[in-house]
């Protein structure tokens, strides 16, 4: 880890309460000092202390703690001697990791997978009879269209308005002239980070989140200022803290079914921060791929409509049909205020001047089907997270993980900083999965975690954890590494 390259900045340091606060205490209630180094290293591989962050200073610390001064010194000598924090003069202790535990090297994606089990896409199968039904009513539709130059930036016109039609339905007033229509829900997030974000730019997201979102982010050079997601959910005043701190540019939220921990953002706290993010002029952008697969409980209503008055005019949404219908359709959409859905028109024109109208056609046949489609992907998607649990349960009992309420995954707590090793080892045993550090902020975070979907057919699943228990089975702490693709979804 190249620590000299590390920024020391205001924004980048925490106050003892805010330590204290993301500590988990010891069974005995009071810290030692092997007990609270242990505790923030937990905090540091769990996403909810962010690396390079500067720690407080050790009599504040002592005197939040309710220790002594000794003890904090102690803890942060062996975090240090780890290599989870570092010194320099005059500056401080700084988070850190262990010179090399970064995040897994990656290879190529392989297409044809063999014998392998993939539980790393979170993507499920096409629903056939619907999607036949729509490929030929739109079929019959395409010779209207091939008259013209078959170019639409923004979508067809018919596929907008029934986008808009739905966002309304569900709470949330809207015009076919806010819908623009993407090539997938990753496009719209390009997009909308091309528009609003600039080189150097701060921006905010949670941690864990959606690796591609991240990647997307890092790939156009702006700097990401992370938000813990823990098991209790999101913590409204850390959000409002890092807003007023650093005033991104962007917040990038999944407040529905949260990807990868399946957590559902309150009405309340999306209020709250609908409001912050107004008084500091940050954009919010609401990924709301998975809102629809609401297992347990009711869909959430649209995130700007949460929001409720002036507030939601910096939000914009992003959707798509890849998890409630199926991803190889690649029809997504953003939703915003008419002036930026013009913008990132115009972006998109750079990018690849329109979608294909045969697509766009079949979605709006499924999205007339969607009342048909979602209630019967739902209970398959109950089924199949309830297989995966009860084989996960039989064959690594060691394992802990709470049960969404909705959304496509399991977020493993494996109890050990193993997962991107314990994957590769799994690999070999013939079942790709994805260690929880492809989700995090920073690399190497998250470290003890896997995160499992639960969209294969059930069957699949006690053969997949017969062959992860194979793995685990005999191993050392630390497992042999090996190279991964690098393709999730």
């Amino acid at each position: 880890m190249a620590v000299a390259r590390v920024v020391h900045t205001a924004d980048r340091t925490l106050t003892g309460r805010q330590l204290a606060s993301l500590l988990t205490p010891p069974p005995e209630g009071r810290f030692g000092y092997r007990e609270l180094a242990r505790a923030v290293r937990e905090a540091l591989l769990d996403g909810r202390v962010a690396l390079r962050l500067r720690l407080p200073a050790e009599r504040e610390l002592a005197t939040v703690l309710e220790v002594s001064r000794t003890t904090v010194t102690g803890a942060y000598d062996l975090l240090r001697e780890s290599g989870y924090a570092h010194s320099r003069r005059g500056a401080g202790t700084w988070t850190a990791l262990p010179d090399g535990q970064t995040t897994t090297p990656l290879g190529a994606f392989q297409d044809d997978a063999g014998a392998t089990i993939d539980l790393a896409l979170a993507a499920p199968q096409a629903p056939a009879d619907e999607l036949a039904a729509a490929l030929t009513a739109a079929a019959a539709e395409l010779p209207r269209y091939a008259g013209t130059q078959g170019y639409h930036p923004y979508g067809l016109p018919v596929l907008r308005a029934a986008i808009a039609e739905r966002y309304t339905a569900r709470g949330l007033p809207t015009l076919p002239e806010q819908i623009l229509v993407t090539t997938g829900a990753q496009q719209a997030l390009s997009l909308v980070l091309t528009l609003l974000g600039r080189t150097g730019d701060r921006v905010l997201a949670e941690n864990p989140s959606y690796t591609n979102a991240l990647d997307a982010m890092r790939g156009r050079m702006l700097r990401i200022t992370p938000v813990p997601v823990t098991e209790a959910g999101w913590d409204t005043g850390l959000v409002d803290a890092a807003l007023r701190q650093t005033a991104p540019r962007l917040a990038y939220l999944i407040p529905d079914f949260h990807n990868p921990t399946g957590h559902v953002m309150p009405q309340e706290q999306r209020r709250e921060l609908a409001r912050a993010a107004r008084a500091t002029g940050t954009w919010l952008v609401a990924d709301e791929t998975l809102t629809d697969i609401a297992l347990d409980v009711p869909v959430p209503v649209p995130f700007a409509a949460a929001a409720g008055g002036g507030d939601g005019e910096q939000i914009v949404s992003v959707g798509s049909l890849s998890k409630s219908c199926w991803g190889g359709l690649r029809v997504g959409w953003v939703r915003a205020a008419s002036r930026v859905v013009n913008e990132l028109a115009r972006v998109r024109i750079t990018a690849d001047l329109s979608g294909s109208v045969l697509d766009q056609l079949v979605a709006v046949e499924l999205m007339d089907r969607l009342d048909t489609i979602l209630p019967q992907r739902v209970e398959e998607l109950r089924r199949r997270r309830d297989a995966l649990t009860a084989a996960l349960a039989r064959h690594v009992p060691e394992w802990r993980w709470t049960v969404p309420p909705g959304g496509m995954c399991l977020w493993i707590d494996l109890g050990r900083p193993v997962a991107s090793s314990l994957a590769a080892r799994a690999l070999r045993h013939g079942v790709r999965v994805e260690g929880g550090a492809r989700f995090g902020v920073d690399p190497g975070t998250h470290e003890h975690r896997l995160r499992i979907p639960y969209t294969l057919p059930e069957d699949v699943y006690e053969p997949a954890a017969e062959r992860l228990a194979a793995a685990l089975d005999g191993a050392p702490g630390h497992f042999a590494g090996a190279a991964l693709p690098d393709w999730v979804a």
